[in-house]
């Protein structure tokens, strides 16, 4: 009898000491968790909200691919991800009939579409909360963007804090006359790309209100074309940029190589 007690004794002791510890391990796999969803890295998408551009109304929006592709890398990547647009209202997607595409199909029949449809006003958005910013092209950008006084103080503000700004086809016009604190144009010596004027002579020169490249090199872009619609994106510094929709998927991959380096 009394081994039997003594035998019960240990298996007590023991039970309750056990207890203790998986309780620390719920309580560090709960702090684990937290920490994991305090570092997960934030995205905002600024889109244009123009679905006309030119003399002649051509439709337009962002373009498919441009949205979908760094869409499907930062989602990958596991980051989260939202979406601003200069007024709040719906934005517009250009270029539908390039569906087929496996990340462009996954954007349209997933969250992507839902999420950019109910895109938040830009001057609601506290932008300091993110790491990067990115905007994406289409002929949209070009009737909204070039002189949005908002955006050009978000780009500004991202860029001189260390967040990653980057930008892809027509959507480097949001880096237009954007001056940093020192009283600089954000682009001056810059190595940057867009769309290039030769590949705009060949797409839309009738109903782009001027030629990007030419414009961001007037003030003092550094300018690095490819061959026309081939892809080619540039990281400088915090800086990403685009040449063309082929170029969407490059840009992304270079803003999360940023994103992910070690903090200096």
């Amino acid at each position: 009898m009394k081994k039997i007690m003594i035998l019960t004794m240990a298996l007590s002791f023991f039970a309750a000491s056990a207890q203790p510890k998986k309780e620390n391990k719920v309580s560090e796999e709960k702090t684990n968790h937290k920490n994991e969803t305090k570092m997960k890295k934030r995205i905002l998408i600024i889109v244009s909200n123009a679905n006309t551009i030119g003399p002649n109304n051509r439709r337009t929006g962002s373009f498919l691919p441009e949205v979908a592709h760094p869409y499907a890398e930062f989602d990958r990547a596991n980051y989260q991800i939202d979406f601003a647009s200069l007024t709040g209202d719906t934005p517009y997607l250009d270029a539908l009939n390039l569906a087929g595409d496996p990340d462009n199909l996954a954007f349209l029949t997933g969250k992507g579409w839902e999420t950019m449809q109910k895109a938040v006003k830009l001057s609601n958005v506290d932008v300091s909360t993110y790491d990067a910013v990115f905007v994406p092209g289409g002929l949209a950008p070009m009737v909204d963007m070039p002189e949005n006084a908002l955006l050009k103080k978000v780009i500004k503000e991202t860029y001189e804090r260390n967040g990653v700004v980057g930008a892809v086809c027509h959507g480097p016009v949001s880096l237009l006359n954007v001056k940093l604190s020192d009283g600089s144009y954000l682009v001056n010596g810059k190595n940057i790309t867009s769309f290039t004027d030769e590949e705009e002579k060949g797409y839309a020169i009738a109903d782009v209100p001027f030629l990007l490249e030419s414009a961001l090199t007037k003030q003092g872009a550094k300018f690095h074309a490819a061959a026309v619609w081939s892809a080619h994106s540039i990281a400088d510094g915090n800086l990403v940029t685009g040449q063309n929709p082929a170029s969407a998927k490059g840009v992304a991959e270079k803003m999360i190589v940023i994103l992910e380096a070690p903090k200096k």
